[in-house]
């Protein structure tokens, strides 16, 4: 009878062992898969033009040792589901070496528009501390002037709305490329900043100097007034929606194309800078 039991008793700690060893190979196998199929630029695309990041995630990012736009690739190559720097930077060999070229290309991408990004775009008015400005995260929201589609950017909205009292700040260094009337944006200045980001600001009310393509600006260099001109194509219109200003972000891609990346954090972060 003891026999028998110490028999059942082998059998079941084989048992055991052998689910236990199951357990494990099937974890590193699981483990080994996602690594070896950890990158998708498609995805990893979307996910950076949404660029859905907490605060706290993103602050983690600039304040850990890795290299900040590796680990926000990978963050959107994993769809934001891994949020500590240490968890991504699992992924980086495997993602390197499978996906050398398009690891580099949305890598490139993430860094346009987020290397050279120094200054909030909206200035203070002096002596008042009631005239503030507010945002939030309108990505994709549906827009309907000039038929249905979604915005590309992030207003940031006066407090007072008044034209011309809020002054305009460029963000980054950079050079002039598109100024002039818009019949959407109205009175705007596009600038490139050097590592390929360009910087869309809209709306103004005026410029605060005669600006020529092709000038060289710095981070901080006042750019106009907040307005709400455009949604006409007779230049100077105002008056078809609150004072704010439009903030858009975009970058191009190998072929050339334009193409719009979320504002809101990148604004969100310098505000609170």
């Amino acid at each position: 009878m003891r026999t028998k039991k110490l028999g059942s008793l082998r059998f079941f700690l084989l048992f055991v062992l052998l689910l236990c060893f199951h357990v494990v190979i099937l974890r590193v196998l699981i483990t080994g898969v996602q690594r070896i199929h950890c990158f998708s630029f498609d995805t990893a695309m979307e996910n950076f033009r949404c660029q859905k990041i907490s605060e706290e995630t993103l602050n983690g990012f600039l304040e850990d040792s890795h290299d900040f736009y590796d680990l926000m690739t990978m963050y959107y190559a994993r769809e934001g589901q891994v949020t500590k720097p240490e968890e991504l930077a699992k992924f980086f060999p495997y993602a390197k070496s499978r996906h050398k070229d398009e690891f580099a290309e949305l890598r490139g991408y993430v860094r346009a528009v987020w290397e050279d990004a120094r200054l909030f775009p909206v200035g203070k008015i002096k002596n008042d501390e009631t005239a503030v400005v507010s945002f939030a995260d309108s990505w994709n929201e549906s827009r309907t002037f000039g038929g249905d589609r979604t915005h590309e950017g992030c207003d940031i909205m006066a407090s007072f709305n008044v034209r011309g009292l809020y002054p305009i700040y460029s963000m980054t260094d950079g050079v002039v490329e598109n100024i002039g009337w818009l019949r959407l944006g109205g009175y705007r200045i596009g600038i490139r900043s050097d590592s390929g980001g360009y910087y869309y600001y809209a709306h103004l009310a005026e410029y605060a100097r005669d600006f020529q393509i092709g000038e060289r600006v710095e981070a901080g260099t006042p750019l106009g007034f907040m307005g709400d001109t455009g949604y006409s194509d007779i230049p100077g219109t105002t008056g078809n929606f609150d004072v704010h200003l439009h903030m858009g972000i975009y970058f191009n891609d190998k072929s050339g194309q334009e193409i719009s990346v979320n504002s809101y954090p990148i604004l969100r972060y310098l505000y609170q800078k």
